[in-house]
């Protein structure tokens, strides 16, 4: 029997950020995006000392850490374990192959203490689905006594570690990939709104399916989280919710990579337009869809009718051989045009995700691509993203497989880092078109356009558009980081530097944070106040309702016939010859259908 000292269990979930490329960890005063791992096993973590799943008489005391906007002190930590007494578990969650060093660099000082580590997420879950042998970072840190767990934790998976640490006796390796746990009736994700505080929106979130049924290469879902579908009901989703607005907490990110594809779409948004109308809850939520999300007959109207404000679209290239290169499919771009424009006229932000680094894609080719996007496509933000071999994909299996090098350094697996080499562009090449897209997208005169857009539109949201242009342009141009990993007011500590390279003296570091600070906050409000003023002369126009351009504008007869969109692309007129032969058939099909009715 353990004794009175070893009554309490302590649990103590990190959520680790990545380094910066000077070796610092990424960190803010205020970040985006809450982690959605983190609230996951937050809630399964109460729900088990709900259950006293150790025993009658032990107390688990959960304490979690999103190292994003929370600075990690492993010494302070381990001493606060000791002097309340009882046994521990540090488990590092959610961790991404790019946080993976930082991750093990946590764990040493808790190992060194005798405290036991498990560490679980995409990097070794995907590791462990698609190698055939486990790799060389995932031995080193089992050979330091770090726990690997793989899969997910649902249906009492969480409890078996549980019980594991307190007797002792934690395995080297919990691999449930091949047990995917259904999610209904299972514990919703929960944090202490402390977290939600500590984000830039006050955002928490919410899975409600996971798995894709699609083929992407590139793509480490379909290979972590399965390819088939699983969900959450209504009954979960709405105790989610109520859970949260007790706290305060009215604005979600729905984390399924697709909810265009949750089988339960229409339930789930009809329970949220109840919960609005019958109990007056002002709230609203961040989606991610297909391109092909608007075929499905309501699907926009409801989920912006059930609060849906902004929505991330797989997007991912206009070049229809690029997408076919990636398995992707599912992505017509004859459609990308009528799926924007529904989107605006049902006044959700749209932002769209777009791989640069595809084995056809030259400099010229995707400033080329960017140009028409900003013509021809009626989309708010747009994000880029270096076509990356993550571990997890079929891209990283293939590559690993012939011996392809590939960036042994997994910090930089961050998408926002190339990390291979291309068959047609240089190292330094790739790099530069990487930047020149971003700042190609996000100049003064095409913000102006899309406020433009906005302000024509009665649905638009101009302060929130321009709010999240800033951000964008902010974190890629003065932050040197990706917006989804941004934040408000960067944060460094000289002492957290990475384990593999060396300590800075105070005299060399305070200096250079401070000046840099005073740069970054200085070249950001100076970009705020630019296009401020250029917000103020479009609402102030006169003709704003009036405006209208190429995008916008309603579809014409001849613009299969006109835009670049269709002729300038790589495989674009074979992807318009082919949507044209579906349109035959399909009017074929109609006449005939309406001669049988006839008859």
């Amino acid at each position: 029997m353990p004794s009175a000292s070893a009554s309490l269990f302590h649990l103590v979930l990190i959520k680790p950020t990545h380094y910066d490329d000077d070796g610092y960890p990424i960190q803010w005063f205020r970040s985006a995006i809450p982690s959605n791992t983190l609230a996951s096993l937050n809630g399964l973590a109460e729900d088990a000392q709900r259950r006293r799943v150790l025993g009658p008489d032990v107390e688990i005391r959960i304490d979690t850490y999103d190292e994003t906007n929370r600075r990690v002190l492993p010494d302070r930590m381990i001493r606060q374990i000791r002097r309340a007494g009882g046994r521990a578990l540090i488990g590092l969650v959610g961790v991404q192959t790019n946080q993976f060093p930082r991750a093990v660099d946590l764990a040493r000082p808790f190992l060194d203490a005798g405290l036991p580590v498990c560490i679980g997420g995409f990097h070794v879950s995907g590791c462990l689905a698609m190698l055939p042998d486990v790799p060389p970072e995932l031995r080193a840190a089992q050979a330091l006594g770090i726990s690997f767990f793989a899969g997910e934790a649902e249906e009492g998976r969480l409890d078996e570690v549980l019980r594991d640490a307190w007797n002792g006796a934690l395995k080297p390796l919990y691999n449930r990939m091949n047990e995917l746990p259904g999610l209904e009736d299972e514990p919703v994700p929960i944090l202490a709104e402390k977290h939600i505080r500590r984000t830039a929106g006050a955002f928490s979130s919410i899975d409600l399916g996971r798995g894709c049924p699609y083929q992407c290469s590139f793509c480490t879902i379909i290979n972590v989280q399965g390819r088939k579908s699983r969900y959450r009901s209504p009954d979960d989703l709405e105790r989610c919710i109520h859970e949260h607005y007790r706290r305060g907490i009215a604005r979600f990110f729905i984390t399924d990579d697709n909810f265009a594809r949750n089988r339960n779409w229409e339930q789930l948004t009809d329970r949220l337009i109840a919960m609005r109308t019958t109990h007056d809850l002002k709230l609203a939520f961040t989606i991610q869809v297909d391109t092909l999300c608007h075929r499905i007959p309501n699907f926009i109207e409801k989920v912006t009718q059930a609060g849906v404000r902004r929505v991330f679209i797989g997007l991912e290239n206009i070049n229809p051989d690029n997408l076919l290169t990636a398995k992707k499919h599912q992505n017509k771009i004859t459609e990308y045009r009528a799926m924007l424009q529904q989107w605006r006229d049902s006044g959700a932000i749209t932002c769209a995700g777009y791989i640069l680094g595809f084995p056809g894609d030259t400099k010229e080719s995707i400033l080329r691509d960017v140009e028409i996007i900003k013509r021809e496509l009626p989309l708010d933000l747009l994000e880029f993203f270096f076509l990356t071999p993550l571990p997890g994909s079929e891209d990283h299996q293939k590559l690993s497989a012939q011996g392809v090098w590939m960036d042994p350094d997994l910090n930089k697996y961050d998408l926002n880092h190339r990390v291979s080499h291309h068959p047609k562009m240089s190292d330094e090449e790739w790099e530069e078109a990487y930047r020149a897209a971003w700042d190609a997208y996000y100049t003064p005169e095409h913000v102006r356009t899309i406020l433009r857009r906005t302000a024509a539109n009665p649905r638009g949201r101009i302060a929130n558009t321009i709010g999240l242009l800033w951000w964008f342009c902010a974190m890629t141009r003065f932050e040197g980081v990706h917006p989804l990993e941004g934040g408000g007011l960067r944060l460094k500590f000289r002492r957290d530097r990475r384990s593999t390279l060396p300590r800075e003296s105070a005299l060399r570091f305070y200096p250079r944070y401070a000046v840099e600070t005073v740069r970054k906050v200085w070249g950001e409000l100076s970009l705020y106040r630019e296009w401020t003023v250029i917000r103020h002369e479009v609402t102030r126009d006169p003709n704003r309702w009036n405006y209208t351009d190429l995008a916008i504008a309603p579809p014409r007869e001849d613009e299969l016939d006109t835009l670049d969109l269709y002729h300038a692309t790589s495989g674009g007129e074979a992807a318009l010859a082919r949507q044209r032969r579906h349109d035959a058939i399909r009017d074929r099909a109609a006449s005939a259908v309406a001669s049988n009715a006839a008859d």
